[in-house]
């Protein structure tokens, strides 16, 4: 969990297209289960970063993943993304 914190920290002062990409493959990463524990509310999470961020395809992605969430678990990832958003 460690490395994500650090990634956090690096990824939040980036900008541009490089950070949207980076966003959206952190959500994909989690969606997937890839190097880590299949996790949609995060997959969410990143995914709607990246669509903030700019990027289209998170956007489409992250639609297509809400279709499969809970209402509880859409709202938590919405809140945590938000959450992420204000802090950095």
């Amino acid at each position: 969990m460690a490395r994500f914190e650090i990634l956090d920290q690096q990824l939040a002062t980036m900008g541009g297209d490089a950070e949207a990409d980076i966003f959206c493959e952190m959500g994909l990463m989690y969606a997937a289960g890839r190097d880590c524990a299949m996790d949609h509310v995060a997959a969410h999470k990143w995914l709607n970063i990246a669509a903030i961020k700019g990027s289209q395809r998170a956007a489409e992605l992250r639609a297509d993943l809400a279709l499969s969430m809970s209402k509880s678990d859409l709202a938590e990832a919405l809140r945590s993304a938000r959450e992420w958003m204000t802090m950095h």
